[in-house]
C-alpha cells in the first residue's frame, strides 16, 4: 500500500463515476419532465430518424383528413343547389305536360305556361352561375367537363358530363367512328302475302292483326290499302308504319319501325295470313355502335357508345358512364369518321392523402340551361324549349326528361364520391393516423414507469457517489499521522 498526497486516485475515480451518474440523472429528469425519451439526436439517432418520418406522415394524414372534410362540404354545397335545380325541372315538366293538352288550352294558356317556364329557366341559370364554395364556382362548367359539337352536319349533340378520362388538363378533340349503323326493324320479304294491287280485297271473313299490342281489324270486303291505312292510324301507339310494295305484278304489305335500334321491335300476331305466312312474327332493329376517342395532351382514351332512336329527334348513343352523342340521319353512316367535338376538363382535384399523387377527382358538369337536355331532340336544349305549340310541348317533355336524367346522374355520382371516396378515405386515414401515432409514441415517448425506476436508481447512486467522494477526499489526511 502506498500513500500519496499530490494525486488522489480514489477521489478521481469517485468524481468520475459521480459525474457519469449526475449526467444520467439529469437526462432521466429531462425525460420525466418532457415526457419524451428522445429529446435530441444523441439520445437515439436511429429512433430520431424513424420518429421524425412518422411525425411527418402523421401531420400529412391530419391535413388530408381536413382536406377530405372540406371536399365533402363542397360536394354538399353543390348537391344542395342541384336539389333546387331538380325542383325547377319538375315544375317545368309539369308545365310542359299541361301545355301538351292543346284540346283544352288556348293560346293565352300556352303562353302563360311558356312565361312560367322562362322564369324557371332564369332561376336555374342564376343557380348555375352563382353557386360557389368560397370563391370557387361549381356549376358553371369551370369545375368539370364541357364538350361542344363542331361537326353539326352529322352530330346534333354531345353530353360528356361524366369523367370520361381522369386527368384531362386542357382542351382536346372528340373523334367519332361509326362501326355499325343503326337500322329500323322491318318486316317484309320471304313469307310475305302478296295481293294483286292496293284495291284488292282481303277476302274471306277478314281478320285481326295485333301489332305491338294494338289490335287492328279488317273485314273481307276491306281492301289491302284499308289495312295499311288502319295500321298507319295506330303508329303513335305502335311505333310501326305500313306501306305497299309492288314488284313483279304483285303487292305486299311492308311494316317498318319508326325508331332505330334493337330496343324498338315489331311484334305481330294475326288471326290468318294477312301480311305474312304464319300466326306470329317478331323482328328488331340494330343499334348504332360508335367508337368515341378523346385525345388531349394527357393521353388518348376510347369508349364504345351504343344506342338508337328516332331519326327526327336523333339517334342517341351512350356509353356505360352516361356520356351521350346524338347522331343525325347523315351521321348514321360508316362515313362518320372524324372530329365530332371539342372537350375541356377542369376537374376538381382534392389532395386526400399524405403523399404526392394521392388525389381524388370530381367532375361537375355545366348546369346552365343551354347545356342541359342537348341529347334528347336534335338541335334543341333546355333553354330553347317552347311549349306554345303541340310539337314544341312534346319536344319540351323529352328535353326536360333528359335534363332531369343528367342532373340525377350527376347527383348520384357526387353522392357516391362523397360516401365511397371522401368519407371512406377519412375513416381510413384516421385509423392510419392512430396507428402511426402509436408507433411514434413507442419510439419517442418516455415509458414513465421504467424511467422512474431508472431515476430512483440514479438518485441513490448519486447520493452514494457524493458520500464516497467525501470519504475519498479524507484519504490524504491519513499521511499526517506519519508526521507526528
Amino acid at each position: 500500500m502506498s500513500l500519496r498526497v499530490n494525486t488522489n486516485i480514489a477521489s478521481m475515480n469517485a468524481l468520475r463515476t459521480l459525474g457519469l451518474n449526475t449526467d444520467a440523472f439529469a437526462r432521466s429528469i429531462e425525460r420525466l419532465s418532457s415526457g419524451m425519451r428522445i429529446n435530441r439526436g444523441a439520445d437515439d439517432p436511429a429512433g430520431l430518424i424513424i420518429s421524425e418520418n412518422l411525425r411527418a406522415q402523421m401531420v400529412g394524414l391530419s391535413q388530408a383528413v381536413s382536406n377530405a372534410q372540406d371536399a365533402a362540404n363542397l360536394v354538399k354545397t353543390a348537391e344542395g343547389a342541384l336539389d333546387e335545380i331538380h325542383n325547377l325541372l319538375r315544375t317545368m315538366r309539369q308545365l310542359a305536360v299541361h301545355a301538351s293538352n292543346v284540346g283544352v288550352n288556348d293560346q293565352t294558356a300556352l303562353q302563360a305556361d311558356q312565361n312560367q317556364i322562362a322564369s324557371a329557366l332564369q332561376s336555374l341559370n342564376r343557380i348555375a352561375q352563382t353557386t360557389q364554395f368560397g370563391t370557387k364556382k361549381l356549376l358553371d362548367g369551370s369545375a368539370g367537363i364541357t364538350a361542344e359539337v363542331v361537326d353539326s352536319t352529322r352530330v346534333a349533340g354531345i353530353f360528356i358530363g361524366q369523367t370520361f378520362q381522369e386527368g384531362i388538363v386542357q382542351s382536346g378533340t372528340i373523334t367519332a367512328v361509326l362501326n355499325q349503323v343503326a337500322t329500323r326493324a322491318q318486316m317484309s320479304g320471304a313469307g310475305a302475302i302478296t295481293y294483286s294491287g292496293a284495291t284488292a280485297t282481303i277476302g274471306g271473313a277478314g281478320g285481326t292483326v295485333v301489332i305491338n299490342g294494338q289490335s287492328i281489324q279488317v273485314s273481307g270486303s276491306d281492301t289491302i290499302q284499308t289495312l295499311v291505312d288502319r295500321i298507319n292510324a295506330m303508329t303513335a301507339l305502335t311505333g310501326v308504319t305500313a306501306a305497299l310494295f309492288t314488284g313483279n305484278a304483285s303487292t305486299a304489305v311492308v311494316l317498318q319501325q319508326v325508331n332505330y335500334g334493337s330496343s324498338h321491335r315489331i311484334e305481330v300476331y294475326q288471326s290468318r295470313d294477312l301480311i305474312f305466312s304464319g300466326t306470329s312474327s317478331s323482328v328488331a332493329g340494330q343499334n348504332a355502335r360508335v367508337t368515341v376517342t378523346v385525345s388531349t395532351s394527357a393521353g388518348v382514351t376510347s369508349a364504345v357508345f351504343e344506342g338508337g332512336g328516332n331519326a327526327d329527334t336523333g339517334i342517341v348513343v351512350s356509353d356505360s358512364r352516361g356520356n351521350r352523342l346524338v347522331l343525325k340521319e347523315a351521321g348514321n353512316s360508316t362515313s362518320l369518321n372524324g372530329v365530332a367535338g371539342i372537350i375541356k376538363n377542369n376537374d376538381l382535384v382534392f389532395q386526400i392523402g399524405a403523399n404526392s399523387g394521392q388525389v381524388a377527382r370530381l367532375s361537375i358538369s355545366d348546369l346552365r340551361a343551354f347545356k342541359l337536355g342537348t341529347t334528347a331532340v336534335a338541335g334543341l336544349n333546355l333553354e330553347a324549349i317552347n311549349v306554345t305549340t303541340l310539337q314544341g310541348a312534346q319536344d319540351a317533355i323529352k328535353v326536360i326528361d333528359e335534363a332531369i336524367s343528367q342532373v340525377s346522374v350527376l347527383r348520384g355520382n357526387m353522392g357516391a364520391f362523397q360516401k365511397q371516396v371522401l368519407e371512406s378515405t377519412m375513416r381510413s386515414l384516421n385509423v392510419a393516423r392512430e396507428n402511426l401515432a402509436a408507433s411514434e409514441s413507442a419510439i419517442r415517448d418516455t415509458n414513465v414507469a421504467e424511467e422512474v425506476m431508472n431515476y430512483t436508481k440514479l438518485q441513490i447512486l448519486q447520493q452514494a457517489g457524493m458520500a464516497v467522494l467525501a470519504q475519498a477526499n479524507m484519504v490524504p489526511q491519513m499521511v499526517l499521522s506519519l508526521l507526528r
